[in-house]
């Protein structure tokens, strides 16, 4: 589906990392980098990938993992532990 979102989606504002901008972002799994959670050229890949998992396009859901996502443990640090973290949450908030 390749969900595209965008900073005027999200329900927070986020700083940008202009420094690392060009740098390689989330693609899929595996991917061992670090993630930034205070970086939104980070964050807007990462969000697009889990909706695109739970293949879909709920503004709500998008909210959600926003949630999810400055609630999340600092122990939580690669992309791909980030990525199951929010994927598995959001699975497990829309369990009737």
């Amino acid at each position: 589906m390749a969900i595209i979102i965008k900073a005027s989606d999200l329900k927070f504002k986020y700083p940008r990392d202009i420094a690392h901008r060009g740098d390689a972002k989330f693609s899929g799994l595996p991917d061992p980098a670090l993630f930034n959670r205070h970086d939104l050229y980070e964050i807007l890949p990462m969000l697009g990938g889990v909706m695109d998992e739970l293949d879909t396009k709920d503004g709500e859901l998008l909210h959600l993992l926003e949630d999810l996502l400055n609630q999340m443990p600092y122990f939580i640090t690669t992309r791909g532990e980030v990525f199951d973290y929010l994927r598995g949450s959001a699975r497990e908030c829309l369990r009737p």
